[in-house]
Protein backbone atom coordinates (compact mmCIF):
# COMPACT_ATOMS: atom_id res chain seq x y z
CA UNK A 1 0.00 0.00 0.00
CA UNK A 2 1.27 3.34 -0.98
CA UNK A 3 1.99 5.84 1.68
CA UNK A 4 0.67 9.59 0.81
CA UNK A 5 1.54 12.65 3.36
CA UNK A 6 -1.51 15.08 3.46
CA UNK A 7 -1.47 18.19 1.58
CA UNK A 8 0.06 21.27 3.81
CA UNK A 9 -3.24 22.66 5.55
CA UNK A 10 -2.17 26.07 4.48
CA UNK A 11 -0.16 27.24 1.23
CA UNK A 12 3.54 27.71 2.68
CA UNK A 13 4.77 29.97 0.03
CA UNK A 14 1.90 32.16 -0.18
CA UNK A 15 2.07 32.78 3.58
CA UNK A 16 6.06 32.98 3.60
CA UNK A 17 7.66 33.94 0.19
CA UNK A 18 10.73 34.15 1.28
CA UNK A 19 11.02 30.74 1.57
CA UNK A 20 10.35 29.67 -1.57
CA UNK A 21 14.19 29.65 -2.89
CA UNK A 22 14.74 27.45 -0.17
CA UNK A 23 12.24 24.41 -0.81
CA UNK A 24 14.21 21.10 -0.97
CA UNK A 25 13.05 17.56 -2.45
CA UNK A 26 12.53 14.88 0.13
CA UNK A 27 11.64 11.19 0.02
CA UNK A 28 9.88 10.25 2.87
CA UNK A 29 10.26 6.66 3.07
CA UNK A 30 7.91 4.92 5.17
CA UNK A 31 9.09 2.12 6.56
CA UNK A 32 6.02 -0.98 7.81
CA UNK A 33 7.02 -4.39 8.83
CA UNK A 34 7.13 -6.48 5.78
CA UNK A 35 9.44 -9.23 4.83
CA UNK A 36 11.55 -7.75 1.76
CA UNK A 37 13.62 -9.75 -0.05
CA UNK A 38 17.35 -9.27 -1.13
CA UNK A 39 16.76 -7.86 -4.37
CA UNK A 40 14.10 -4.86 -2.93
CA UNK A 41 15.09 -1.52 -1.21
CA UNK A 42 14.46 -2.10 2.28
CA UNK A 43 14.81 -1.30 5.85
CA UNK A 44 16.22 -4.48 8.33
CA UNK A 45 16.12 -6.49 5.34
CA UNK A 46 18.08 -9.24 3.75
CA UNK A 47 20.86 -7.40 2.14
CA UNK A 48 22.47 -8.07 -2.01
CA UNK A 49 26.56 -8.25 -0.77
CA UNK A 50 29.44 -8.96 -2.85
CA UNK A 51 31.03 -12.48 -2.55
CA UNK A 52 34.63 -10.56 -2.46
CA UNK A 53 33.79 -9.05 0.38
CA UNK A 54 33.74 -10.00 4.18
CA UNK A 55 31.12 -9.10 6.21
CA UNK A 56 32.25 -5.34 7.98
CA UNK A 57 32.47 -5.31 11.70
CA UNK A 58 33.48 -2.44 14.01
CA UNK A 59 36.78 -2.83 16.04
CA UNK A 60 35.74 0.19 18.18
CA UNK A 61 35.78 0.21 21.80
CA UNK A 62 32.34 0.68 23.04
CA UNK A 63 31.60 2.94 26.22
CA UNK A 64 29.04 1.87 28.91
CA UNK A 65 26.20 3.40 28.82
CA UNK A 66 22.48 3.06 30.19
CA UNK A 67 21.48 0.91 26.67
CA UNK A 68 24.66 -0.86 25.89
CA UNK A 69 27.23 -2.79 28.14
CA UNK A 70 31.30 -2.33 27.35
CA UNK A 71 32.68 -4.81 24.96
CA UNK A 72 36.11 -5.22 23.32
CA UNK A 73 35.17 -7.67 20.69
CA UNK A 74 34.62 -6.84 17.24
CA UNK A 75 30.95 -6.74 16.43
CA UNK A 76 29.77 -7.26 12.92
CA UNK A 77 27.60 -4.46 11.80
CA UNK A 78 23.89 -4.63 11.31
CA UNK A 79 21.99 -3.85 7.81
CA UNK A 80 19.76 -0.80 8.08
CA UNK A 81 18.80 0.26 4.84
CA UNK A 82 19.29 -0.92 1.18
CA UNK A 83 18.29 1.53 -1.15
CA UNK A 84 17.96 0.60 -5.24
CA UNK A 85 18.44 3.50 -7.54
CA UNK A 86 15.08 2.32 -9.87
CA UNK A 87 13.42 3.02 -6.53
CA UNK A 88 15.31 6.02 -5.50
CA UNK A 89 16.60 7.74 -8.08
CA UNK A 90 17.28 11.25 -5.88
CA UNK A 91 20.02 9.75 -4.59
CA UNK A 92 23.15 10.80 -5.97
CA UNK A 93 24.88 7.59 -6.69
CA UNK A 94 28.16 7.94 -7.78
CA UNK A 95 29.31 6.42 -11.36
CA UNK A 96 29.15 3.28 -11.86
CA UNK A 97 26.81 2.61 -8.84
CA UNK A 98 23.44 1.52 -8.21
CA UNK A 99 23.23 0.45 -4.76
CA UNK A 100 23.35 1.67 -1.38
CA UNK A 101 23.68 0.38 1.79
CA UNK A 102 23.95 1.27 5.13
CA UNK A 103 24.75 -0.57 8.05
CA UNK A 104 25.70 0.33 11.81
CA UNK A 105 27.19 -0.87 14.56
CA UNK A 106 24.65 -2.01 17.31
CA UNK A 107 26.41 0.12 20.11
CA UNK A 108 26.71 3.27 21.38
CA UNK A 109 29.37 5.16 20.36
CA UNK A 110 30.91 8.28 22.01
CA UNK A 111 30.11 10.49 19.50
CA UNK A 112 26.61 11.25 20.94
CA UNK A 113 25.70 8.05 22.20
CA UNK A 114 24.11 6.52 19.24
CA UNK A 115 25.15 3.59 16.33
CA UNK A 116 27.95 4.67 14.28
CA UNK A 117 26.69 3.83 10.41
CA UNK A 118 28.87 3.10 7.57
CA UNK A 119 27.78 3.49 3.77
CA UNK A 120 28.66 1.43 0.92
CA UNK A 121 28.13 2.42 -2.50
CA UNK A 122 27.43 -0.67 -5.07
CA UNK A 123 27.04 -1.85 -8.19
CA UNK A 124 24.34 -4.32 -7.59
CA UNK A 125 25.32 -6.72 -10.44
CA UNK A 126 28.81 -7.30 -8.28
CA UNK A 127 26.63 -8.55 -5.72
CA UNK A 128 26.16 -12.04 -5.40
CA UNK A 129 26.08 -13.58 -2.08
CA UNK A 130 23.19 -15.43 -0.90
CA UNK A 131 21.09 -13.67 1.81
CA UNK A 132 21.18 -14.90 5.21
CA UNK A 133 19.64 -13.69 8.23
CA UNK A 134 21.03 -10.44 9.14
CA UNK A 135 23.49 -10.33 12.42
CA UNK A 136 22.19 -10.02 15.43
CA UNK A 137 24.65 -9.05 18.01
CA UNK A 138 24.72 -10.35 21.62
CA UNK A 139 23.96 -7.84 23.71
CA UNK A 140 22.82 -5.19 21.69
CA UNK A 141 19.70 -2.84 22.60
CA UNK A 142 16.58 -4.00 20.72
CA UNK A 143 16.25 -0.14 19.86
CA UNK A 144 19.16 -0.64 17.35
CA UNK A 145 18.25 -4.10 15.55
CA UNK A 146 15.94 -2.66 12.91
CA UNK A 147 12.54 -4.65 12.30
CA UNK A 148 12.60 -5.69 8.49
CA UNK A 149 10.52 -3.02 6.83
CA UNK A 150 9.44 -2.83 3.31
CA UNK A 151 9.47 0.89 1.93
CA UNK A 152 6.96 3.14 0.44
CA UNK A 153 8.76 5.78 -0.69
CA UNK A 154 6.94 9.07 -1.35
CA UNK A 155 8.26 12.92 -3.20
CA UNK A 156 7.39 15.64 -0.74
CA UNK A 157 8.74 18.83 -0.42
CA UNK A 158 10.72 20.49 2.49
CA UNK A 159 11.16 24.01 3.61
CA UNK A 160 13.78 25.06 6.41
CA UNK A 161 13.22 24.99 10.18
CA UNK A 162 15.98 24.63 12.09
CA UNK A 163 18.45 25.82 9.05
CA UNK A 164 16.12 28.96 8.10
CA UNK A 165 19.22 31.81 7.79
CA UNK A 166 19.27 33.67 10.96
CA UNK A 167 18.29 37.03 9.74
CA UNK A 168 15.45 35.72 7.93
CA UNK A 169 14.57 33.70 10.45
CA UNK A 170 13.86 37.61 13.30
CA UNK A 171 12.08 38.62 10.49
CA UNK A 172 9.68 36.22 10.27
CA UNK A 173 9.32 34.89 13.70
CA UNK A 174 6.63 37.30 14.32
CA UNK A 175 4.31 36.10 11.52
CA UNK A 176 4.86 32.22 12.46
CA UNK A 177 4.09 32.91 16.19
CA UNK A 178 0.75 34.93 14.82
CA UNK A 179 -0.33 32.27 11.96
CA UNK A 180 0.10 29.71 14.78
CA UNK A 181 -1.85 31.95 17.55
CA UNK A 182 -4.92 32.34 14.46
CA UNK A 183 -4.81 28.81 13.16
CA UNK A 184 -3.09 26.47 15.71
CA UNK A 185 -0.50 25.27 12.90
CA UNK A 186 3.03 25.71 13.88
CA UNK A 187 5.53 26.48 11.26
CA UNK A 188 8.11 24.49 13.00
CA UNK A 189 6.06 21.71 13.38
CA UNK A 190 3.58 21.65 10.80
CA UNK A 191 4.41 23.15 7.41
CA UNK A 192 8.64 23.29 7.45
CA UNK A 193 10.23 19.60 7.40
CA UNK A 194 9.37 16.54 6.75
CA UNK A 195 9.43 13.87 9.76
CA UNK A 196 10.44 10.20 9.62
CA UNK A 197 13.33 8.51 8.01
CA UNK A 198 14.21 10.10 4.43
CA UNK A 199 16.24 10.68 1.92
CA UNK A 200 17.40 14.33 0.76
CA UNK A 201 15.85 17.45 2.07
CA UNK A 202 16.31 19.30 5.64
CA UNK A 203 17.56 17.34 8.46
CA UNK A 204 15.00 17.10 10.87
CA UNK A 205 17.09 18.51 13.58
CA UNK A 206 15.49 18.46 17.01
CA UNK A 207 18.60 20.74 18.19
CA UNK A 208 20.55 23.56 16.53
CA UNK A 209 22.25 22.37 13.50
CA UNK A 210 25.55 20.64 13.34
CA UNK A 211 27.07 20.43 9.40
CA UNK A 212 30.10 18.98 8.98
CA UNK A 213 32.64 19.69 6.65
CA UNK A 214 34.85 17.69 4.49
CA UNK A 215 37.89 17.02 5.75
CA UNK A 216 39.27 16.62 2.15
CA UNK A 217 38.11 19.77 0.21
CA UNK A 218 36.88 21.69 3.23
CA UNK A 219 33.06 22.34 1.68
CA UNK A 220 29.78 21.79 4.09
CA UNK A 221 28.61 18.67 3.10
CA UNK A 222 25.47 17.73 1.41
CA UNK A 223 22.44 16.16 3.87
CA UNK A 224 22.24 12.09 2.18
CA UNK A 225 19.58 10.97 4.25
CA UNK A 226 17.96 11.10 7.90
CA UNK A 227 17.20 7.95 9.95
CA UNK A 228 14.80 8.95 12.75
CA UNK A 229 13.40 7.42 15.46
CA UNK A 230 9.48 7.97 14.39
CA UNK A 231 7.39 8.86 11.26
CA UNK A 232 5.85 12.03 13.41
CA UNK A 233 5.82 13.04 16.97
CA UNK A 234 3.36 14.32 19.50
CA UNK A 235 3.25 17.64 18.08
CA UNK A 236 3.73 16.95 14.13
CA UNK A 237 1.32 14.13 13.91
CA UNK A 238 -1.68 16.30 12.04
CA UNK A 239 0.47 17.19 8.84
CA UNK A 240 3.25 13.76 8.39
CA UNK A 241 1.03 11.04 9.45
CA UNK A 242 0.19 9.17 6.36
CA UNK A 243 -3.68 9.19 4.90
CA UNK A 244 -3.52 5.64 4.42
CA UNK A 245 -2.79 5.15 8.29
CA UNK A 246 -5.88 7.85 9.60
CA UNK A 247 -7.73 6.28 12.05
CA UNK A 248 -11.10 6.18 10.74
CA UNK A 249 -12.03 7.75 13.97
CA UNK A 250 -10.66 9.17 16.06
CA UNK A 251 -7.37 10.54 15.47
CA UNK A 252 -3.59 8.49 15.92
CA UNK A 253 -3.54 8.99 19.46
CA UNK A 254 -6.24 6.97 20.69
CA UNK A 255 -5.41 3.76 19.08
CA UNK A 256 -3.60 0.96 21.59
CA UNK A 257 -0.13 1.82 22.18
CA UNK A 258 1.23 -1.42 19.83
CA UNK A 259 -0.94 -0.62 16.94
CA UNK A 260 0.16 3.20 17.35
CA UNK A 261 3.86 1.85 17.38
CA UNK A 262 3.37 -0.37 14.57
CA UNK A 263 2.85 3.23 12.07
CA UNK A 264 4.73 5.81 14.77
CA UNK A 265 7.80 3.17 14.67
CA UNK A 266 7.24 0.36 12.73
CA UNK A 267 11.53 -0.40 12.64
CA UNK A 268 11.46 -0.16 16.27
CA UNK A 269 14.27 2.48 16.46
CA UNK A 270 14.89 4.60 19.78
CA UNK A 271 17.74 6.92 19.13
CA UNK A 272 18.29 8.73 22.41
CA UNK A 273 14.83 10.50 23.19
CA UNK A 274 12.80 9.84 19.97
CA UNK A 275 16.10 11.73 18.02
CA UNK A 276 17.46 10.46 14.92
CA UNK A 277 21.04 10.12 12.84
CA UNK A 278 21.79 12.62 9.82
CA UNK A 279 24.35 11.13 6.90
CA UNK A 280 25.93 13.84 4.89
CA UNK A 281 28.68 12.89 1.95
CA UNK A 282 30.55 15.22 0.05
CA UNK A 283 29.96 15.20 -3.88
CA UNK A 284 32.77 17.06 -4.93
CA UNK A 285 35.38 14.43 -3.53
CA UNK A 286 35.69 11.40 -5.92
CA UNK A 287 36.16 9.16 -2.64
CA UNK A 288 32.99 10.26 -1.36
CA UNK A 289 33.56 11.05 2.25
CA UNK A 290 30.80 10.99 4.67
CA UNK A 291 29.64 11.98 8.03
CA UNK A 292 27.22 11.84 10.29
CA UNK A 293 25.72 13.39 13.28
CA UNK A 294 22.87 12.67 15.55
CA UNK A 295 20.84 14.69 18.32
CA UNK A 296 17.39 14.40 20.61
CA UNK A 297 14.81 16.12 22.61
Amino acid sequence: MARTTPPRPLDVEALFPEVADLRRDAVRLHPRIGAPGARDSSLGGPLLWPRSEPWPHCDDDHPRTALSPPTTDAIPLVPVLQLFAADLPELPFPPDTDLLHVLWCPFDHDAGYVPRPELFWRAAATCDVPPTEPPRPVGASGHYLPNPCVLHPERVTDYPSWDLPEDLFDGLRERFEELEEETGWSYQSHLSVSEGIKVGGYPTWTQEPVWPDCPGCGHRMDHLLTINSGEFDGASWRTWLPVEDTPVTGTIRDLPYEERTLIQRAPGLMLGDMGGIYLFDCRRCPDRPYAHHSDCS
